[in-house]
């Protein structure tokens, strides 16, 4: 058995290859870049005014302007403001040659082409031309997640297409006798298959391409035979159940005789001691236990991370501080262990939790509490770190 930061540091080391291919921007949400977007232009290109308003002469003392022009978004100034000019600019329009602040429209009063100054204000309500990017700035780097902020920055920079890397493909296989189809009808020994559709939200999510799910019995020789289905097909196969030290557990052993070679079969982590994680050229292989917290938990701590870094991105969880609103002890320290919480304007509640099959727990969190290994119990209104799910 392996320490929880080992296993990561495994999964980190492990040789991946990369390929990246070029998308339209419309295809781009949730992608990584495999390369670094280089402005072509200034941001803005031109002095903008940020308001509706007059454009003056900021040292301009003229108790009235003269308006000489009006400037809508889009439209070339045709005139250069002197003193005691102005020009009516709409917001986003460009500010005209000379001028150099905008009066808003709420502090002045136009009255036979001119305007008269009602009040004073600070700003100048002008955006420079190249003040948010300058043309040959580095503007994002490869390997950033595509979010709707990104792609509103690469559509800014006139870009219709973009460079990013490969979706890995993955399929997943739930294992067990006593699994039944969501909408069928089960025995008094059958639960429902929850796993493969949970696992398969869990990689759809992180952007990867989801080849199929599918559930056997535990039989070697049906189980060996879908693995090797799968392997045909797809990158990284992920298997929940079957890995443990049961009668019924075949997986390990199937991995090896197909050719794997096993980097870890236990980890010092709890819910999911039995992890899995195996590679042969190419292709990579998770096998994680059958319940269904501990098949989620370990999604979000091992395999998210992983089928990120062969996209191109180095994932770093988002995590947050907050107090604990009451105390948590356990009997039991050998190993790191994860449990649901809630987390609500830096506070910390801790969930009603019953185990690894208590999936109903996750529904209500929002994140993840790590007690470290050796440690027994966190006093209440202690400050802790959470991970989000």
């Amino acid at each position: 058995m392996i320490l929880a930061e080992q296993a990561e540091k495994i999964l980190n080391n492990v040789p991946v290859k990369l390929d990246s291919e070029t998308v339209n921007l419309d295809e781009a949400l949730g992608r990584i870049l495999a390369q670094d977007i280089i402005s072509r232009i200034n941001m803005p290109p031109f002095n903008k005014s940020a308001m509706d308003g007059y454009a003056v002469i900021s040292n301009d003392k003229s108790k009235r302007f003269k308006v000489i022009e009006t400037i809508p978004a889009g439209v070339i100034p045709q005139k250069k403001v002197h003193p005691g000019e102005c020009a009516r600019v709409m917001t986003g329009g460009i500010v005209p040659e000379s001028a150099d602040r905008v009066i808003i429209k709420e502090l002045t009063l136009e009255e036979n082409g001119y305007i008269k100054v009602l009040g004073e204000e600070e700003n100048k309500n002008v955006c420079i031309a190249g003040e948010d990017i300058k043309k040959g700035d580095k503007v994002l780097k490869r390997g950033t997640h595509i979010r709707p902020q990104e792609l509103g920055v690469i559509a800014s920079m006139g870009l219709d297409q973009v460079k990013v890397y490969k979706k890995s493909k993955v399929s997943v296989i739930s294992t067990g006798s006593e699994l039944a189809l969501p909408g069928k009808n089960i025995s008094q020994s059958q639960i429902y298959d929850s796993n493969s559709y949970s696992l398969s939200a869990q990689v759809l999510r992180t952007g990867a391409q989801l080849l199929g799910h599918k559930m056997v019995l535990d039989e070697p020789d049906k189980i060996e035979k879908l693995i090797s289905d799968f392997l045909g097909l797809c990158d990284v196969l992920l298997i929940s159940g079957g890995v443990s030290m049961g009668d019924f557990d075949y997986v390990p052993s199937i991995l090896k005789n197909l050719g794997f070679t096993l980097h870890f079969e236990k980890v010092a982590f709890k819910p999911g001691k039995p992890t899995v994680f195996g590679t042969k050229q190419d292709q990579y292989v998770f096998g994680v236990p059958g319940n269904p917290v501990s098949t989620f938990v370990v999604f979000e701590i091992f395999i998210k991370p992983f089928l990120l870094r062969m996209m191109g991105h180095s994932y770093k969880p988002f995590m947050s501080s907050g107090i604990l609103e009451e105390r948590i002890e356990r009997k039991k320290a050998k190993r790191a262990f994860y449990i649901p919480v809630e987390y609500r304007e830096g506070f910390i509640k801790v969930l009603p939790y019953h185990g690894s099959a208590h999936i109903h727990a996750l529904t209500r969190a929002n994140a993840l509490l790590c007690i470290p290994r050796g440690v027994k119990e966190i006093e209440k209104g202690s400050w802790v770190n959470v991970r989000q799910i």
